[in-house]
């Protein structure tokens, strides 16, 4: 058995100073490529019951869905890298990356865990912060070879949905041989608490105002990435 440890990222707002999902909906938009006034006050809605912790997450992936059903894979992923490149690396927190190294430097295992969808939060990670995707739990959309189909994949990554996941990814490491001895989380959100609760060692990263009350009432550390 190999004894490791484990650093846990929320990704928006936490690595990055924006929020991935919203800024998709919002480079659609731009793009041209989605009907504005419909799409911008659906996307709008939905993010405000996300700060709200209100959100139905299968309700508002399956919004998202709908529109990756409707093009080819090699189209969505040439979407996919300009947003990525116009809208999403401008954002990078240095903080973060600096987190980020300072674990991997250590021989510590690094996940993303992110309740927006796979479709940009693999690439996100990969790309801009050298997590592997199989190091990255998201909010997974069901994919045929025929393409997306709308629909979401298992369980949404949100919330307790976080540690439901986790599990099974640590249930996956620990059937290879790598048993975690201490955990990190990073997290700027309400919704997260059930996330930063379980780590040995919770961190609230630029918090919003309840995440904030909750981490000064618990004496977890509170960290300014913001840019």
């Amino acid at each position: 058995m190999i004894t490791k440890e484990l650093a846990l990222f929320d990704l928006d707002h936490t690595l990055i100073n924006t929020d991935s999902d919203y800024m998709w909906g919002e480079f659609l938009v731009k793009k041209g490529l989605v009907d504005e006034g419909e799409f911008r006050q659906k996307n709008r809605e939905f993010y405000e019951q996300y700060i709200a912790g209100t959100l139905d997450a299968v309700v508002y992936n399956e919004f998202v869905a709908n529109f990756l059903q409707q093009h080819s894979l090699e189209q969505l992923h040439a979407w996919r890298a300009e947003y990525i490149a116009n809208e999403i690396a401008p954002n990078v927190r240095p903080k973060a990356l600096h987190a980020i190294q300072s674990h991997l430097e250590r021989g510590h295992d690094v996940l993303v865990v992110s309740a927006t969808n796979a479709f940009v939060v693999k690439a996100i990670s990969q790309q801009l912060f050298n997590v592997a995707t199989q190091n990255v739990l998201a909010t997974e959309l069901e994919l045929t070879e025929a393409g997306y189909t709308g629909k979401v994949a298992g369980r949404p990554n949100f919330q307790e949905g976080k540690i439901f996941h986790l599990n099974e990814w640590i249930a996956k490491q620990s059937a290879q041989g790598i048993n975690y001895t201490k955990t990190y989380a990073y997290s700027d959100s309400k919704n997260d608490i059930p996330l930063l609760a379980w780590a040995d060692v919770p961190v609230a990263v630029s918090p919003d105002e309840v995440l904030h009350a909750h981490a000064l009432a618990h004496h977890w550390a509170i960290e300014d990435w913001s840019i």
